[in-house]
This record gives C-alpha cells, structure tokens and sequence, in this order.
C-alpha cells in the first residue's frame, strides 16, 4: 500500500509508536513520518506508506502552526511539562504589554539554539542521550524563521498562543527563550500541531478511528 495518511496524535506516544501502530494496523512494512512530534504534544502527525517513505525529505521542509500554551514563573529542564519543573521562587505578574513585547521579539528571521534533551546529534551521539548522562555540550544556533505568532489568551501564569515557522523550529524552545526574556522563566505545558504543509488537522483521523476502519 502506497500513500500518505495524516493521523491526529494523541498525548503520550511517541512519533516512532504511531508509526508501529499503522503499521500493525494496516499490515504494511514500510511505514514512516514527515517530522517528529514530542511525546506531550498532540495533532498532525504525516505518516508516509510504501514509496512515499522515500519522499519524506519533501514534507519535512514544509512549514508548521501550532496552538501552544507556555506557563511562567517557572522552568523545565526538557523545557517541557514532561521534565523536571523548577518554580522561579516568587509571584509572577508581568504586565500584558511586556508579554506582548516579548513575543514580538520572536517573530521574523530568528536564530534558535535547539534544546538540550533532543534527537539532534553530536560526534555521533544524540544531545538527549549525553543530557540523560548529565553531559551538556556547547550547541551551534540554527536559523529558523517564525512566520506569524499571537498571543490568543493571556491567564497568568499561563499564555495561549499560535504560531507558523519553519522546518526545524522547537517550540518549546521558543517558550523557554520567552520565559528568558520576560525574566521569570516558562516551559511549554501544551502544544498542538494543526497543520503541517498542506496537511490540516481537519483531514486528520484518530487511531482509534483508522482501527474501527480496518475493522469494517
């Protein structure tokens, strides 16, 4: 079976399990994705079957949006809700025009340092392997462009927010580097991808309903 099937990813697993459970579920071989999502973040997941997972390299330049929320006062070692959360240490109440002024200076051309606890490799290894062994090497900024970022809910300490970037962007390390800005720290406690490319969250089908499917 050849083709391209866009699945709505729920918390939890990672990429590389939605691709086992098509697999298992369709009874395919080659089975692939165009462009990770953490295990926490949820939505448009592109899984590439039979000779599309040769093309992969075509999807995974395309640009993202995302519906985000940061939480402040606080910071994540994996930048994340899923790492270890230290409290800034005292009541964080920015003012709504300093939080916009923080986000704006995000937008456009940007240069971003990928995150510690990532898939990205050095001499060999991947920086979340050498983060877990307590080694932190020093990270080359990678050029990334975020295209159109707005703030959608301002609840302190949480900040709703929804962004368009380009390939290779962290979002997680966009809301570590806001946090950064504002001077109080924040990690991301929520992400969702609802589009990738072409790709929207409204074609996207569950794993729950791709099995009732194969069932039928």
């Amino acid at each position: 079976m050849d083709g391209i099937l866009v699945i709505d990813k729920p918390k939890g697993p990672t990429s590389h399990d939605i691709v086992d459970i098509v697999r298992r579920t369709l009874h395919i071989k080659k089975v692939g994705h165009a462009g990770t999502l953490d295990p926490m973040a949820t939505g448009v997941l592109v899984v590439l079957m039979g000779k599309y997972t040769k093309e992969s390299n075509k999807f995974l330049s395309d640009d993202k949006e995302y519906e985000a929320e940061l939480t402040l006062g606080a910071t994540s070692d994996t930048e994340d809700a899923e790492g270890v959360i230290t409290d800034f240490g005292e009541p964080v109440n920015p003012d709504p025009a300093m939080i916009k002024e923080a986000f704006r200076a995000f937008l456009g051309p940007i240069e971003q340092i990928p995150p510690a606890y990532t898939a990205v490799k050095h001499k060999g290894k991947k920086l979340y392997e050498l983060a877990r062994k307590g080694i932190r090497v020093e990270k080359e900024p990678r050029k990334i462009t975020i295209l159109r970022l707005d703030i959608l809910e301002i609840s302190l300490p949480k900040v709703k927010f929804s962004v368009t970037c380009s390939k290779g962007t962290y979002i997680r390390k966009l809301a570590a580097d806001i946090g950064q800005r504002l001077g109080c720290g924040a990690y991301l406690s929520a992400l969702r991808r609802t589009r990738s490319g072409r790709f929207t969250i409204a074609e996207a089908i569950t794993i729950d309903k791709l099995a009732a499917m194969t069932c039928e």
